[in-house]
């Protein structure tokens, strides 16, 4: 499983450890990635998304699901994310 947020495209990082001594060592830094259910108002269910904790806080700030994928750009999207975002405006479009 990638280490990659699905709405963000947040990824690893890299750096050093460095000791007391000013040894450097080589190291990862993680994003903070959960599983995660968001309901979407528009489709009436929930979707399953592995994010990053800073990314559950901006759907949160911009309104829910559907505000945040309406907003986003498409490269930062995973397939997945990309998928549910057509079908989130097909459905509004349908409804409109």
């Amino acid at each position: 499983m990638s280490r990659v947020c699905e709405l963000t495209g947040k990824g690893p990082m890299v750096g050093n450890n460095v000791s007391h001594a000013k040894n450097r060592t080589r190291r990862r830094f993680l994003p903070n990635l959960n599983d995660v259910t968001l309901q979407s108002e528009t489709l009436g269910r929930g979707i399953k998304f592995r994010i990053s904790a800073s990314a559950l806080r901006s759907v949160d700030h911009r309104g829910g699901l559907d505000a945040y994928l309406a907003k986003a750009k498409d490269t930062e999207l995973s397939v997945n994310a990309q998928k549910v975002k057509k079908e989130i405006a097909k459905a509004q479009a349908a409804t409109a």
